[in-house]
């Protein structure tokens, strides 16, 4: 009856390779991208759009395909942390916008019912990044 677990969401999957593509032809090093994501970092990107910038702006697919770390890890490295992970993050942001709608709309009973979910959501990420060590703020 559960209908979150009777269908998969249909998509594309990425092909499992260990290095760079074939077509891939770079005119920077493997260390001036990991300075490159480390300057995109300090300008305040996160680390989803410093993937989407190095992709669309300079052709790099994949990071960890190019250099063989994930872009967290080389941040981690250069001594920037991560305060509160992306997801957590952009989860809390739904949650405020929608508790803002919820003040002027309060009899929106669908819509509190998704904040109920996102938060949901939240506590078992918050729960996870505990476990794991990686803790979100």
């Amino acid at each position: 009856m559960n209908k979150k677990r009777d269908k998969g969401q249909s998509h594309s999957t990425r092909p499992a390779r260990a290095g760079p593509p074939r077509w891939l032809k770079l005119d920077m090093s493997p260390s001036d991208i990991e300075l490159l994501v480390v300057e995109l970092a300090k300008k305040g990107y996160s680390p989803s759009m410093i993937g989407i910038i190095l992709r669309d702006q300079f052709g790099i697919p994949l990071v960890k395909q190019v250099i063989g770390k994930k872009i967290e890890q080389i941040l981690e490295k250069h001594g920037i942390r991560i305060v509160v992970p992306e997801d957590v993050f952009n989860l809390m942001k739904r949650a405020v916008n929608l508790r803002r709608h919820l003040d002027e709309h309060p009899k929106d009973m669908h819509s509190k019912r998704g904040l109920i979910e996102i938060e949901s959501k939240i506590h078992r990420l918050v729960k996870y990044y505990k476990r794991i060590g990686k803790s979100p703020g």
